[in-house]
């Protein structure tokens, strides 16, 4: 079976990829997985700059399919931060539950639309033969109130559906893959490459 590389030291992330991917006829391998400990420095302007960046150190060095993605967080209030730096906001090695906490202290006096935010999420693929593909998700939402939910990660917790009325670290894995920026990036991405 052909190999397909994700640029990801992030278990979590893993677990969503398997489960849209699982269908592709490629043994999907995290970087841990497949004996790699490379950094690649995110200094894109764009999500779809980090993500083919990524990708691409990681094709070269391997000389696999790699897949890679940038995602983050933008809320309006805050002039779209933390976006692209969402990983690295507030500190790199910050808990996200202080992350979080100091979110919702910054939007203290936002109310309604002003706390309106949407996840993102930038999917590259890049094969050894040079074709770059890349998918686009999105998912819209507000920051919740308080933190709450045991499910997901990163923030998950303060990020709020309100159609469902929970927030994403609230919802079966099945119902956030469904939904989520990384589930419709990673879904797109798998139509180019079937």
């Amino acid at each position: 079976m052909k190999k397909l590389i994700f640029a990801t030291q992030n278990e979590h992330k893993m677990l969503e990829i398997r489960e849209i991917l699982k269908d592709l006829p490629y043994e999907i391998l995290s970087m841990k997985e497949a004996g790699l400990d490379i950094d690649v420095v995110e200094d894109g302007a764009t999500f779809e700059e980090n993500a083919i960046k990524k990708a691409k150190e990681i094709m070269e060095v391997t000389g696999e399919l790699v897949l890679a993605d940038d995602s983050g967080l933008e809320i309006d209030y805050l002039n779209k931060e933390p976006g692209i730096y969402s990983a690295r906001y507030l500190g790199k090695d910050t808990p996200y539950l202080k992350k979080n906490q100091i979110i919702l202290n910054r939007l203290v006096n936002a109310k309604g639309d002003e706390r309106s935010a949407r996840f993102i999420c930038v999917i590259a693929a890049v094969y050894p033969d040079g074709r770059v593909l890349t998918g686009r998700g999105t998912i819209e939402g507000v920051i919740g109130d308080k933190i709450t939910g045991e499910n997901g990660f990163g923030y998950d917790p303060i990020f709020l559906v309100p159609e469902l009325g929970i927030t994403t670290a609230q919802m079966e894995p099945e119902v956030k893959n469904s939904i989520s920026h990384r589930g419709k990036a990673l879904r797109k991405i798998k139509t180019q490459m079937e």
